[in-house]
């Protein structure tokens, strides 16, 4: 016995189950709300990592040890996971949204061209994410460092996490219409 499809299938959907509709609104002003809160999420990762920075360099021995230094510092291998999503992220949000659907009538190669510089964009964080959760596991968590030097860790993992957050943020913000945008079709 054959089963019918269910009166709201769409055969063009990617995701069986639909995802939900938030309903949020907020007028003109989505698209600005959503650039805001980009950057501030961007200040907030770089914040994190800047302050476990800042407090590895004035790290001091324990009180009743004067004469052992700190065992871990942050260094370079630390930085290059920002970096990389920091890459990331402007390479994503340089590319043109119109380029990426096909929808401008110019060069034939641009479309394949910027799906290309999206994915390497995309490739830049994930690597910056894996970096970063790697860089926790095994120069922190597995030489059972003390809470205080395993924030240096966590503040790289949340960096990343919070620069993903906001390229897909400004994403959506910048492919938002704004009140200014006319569609001028004849």
């Amino acid at each position: 016995m054959m089963s019918l499809p269910r009166s709201d299938y769409d055969p063009r959907r990617v995701c069986l189950n639909p995802f939900p509709d938030l309903n949020l609104n907020l007028g003109k002003h989505r698209r600005t709300i959503g650039i805001y809160l980009a950057g501030a999420l961007f200040a907030l990762a770089n914040w994190t990592f800047l302050d476990a920075a800042i407090l590895s360099a004035h790290a001091h021995p324990p009180y009743d040890e004067p004469q052992i230094p700190p065992p871990v510092h942050v260094q370079f291998a630390d930085w290059v996971p920002g970096i990389c999503s920091l890459l990331g992220m402007v390479i994503i949000n340089l590319i043109d949204k119109d380029r990426i659907r096909g929808d401008d009538y110019g060069d034939s190669n641009a479309v394949w061209r910027a799906r290309l510089f999206l994915f390497i964009g995309f490739a830049f964080m994930a690597g910056g994410l894996a970096g970063s959760v790697s860089l926790l596991v095994l120069k922190y968590i597995m030489m059972d460092y003390p809470e205080q030097y395993t924030y240096y860790g966590y503040a790289n993992v949340s960096q990343n996490v919070a620069l993903m957050l906001s390229a897909v943020v400004l994403w959506i913000a910048q492919s938002a219409q704004t009140e200014y945008d006319y569609s001028l079709t004849l």
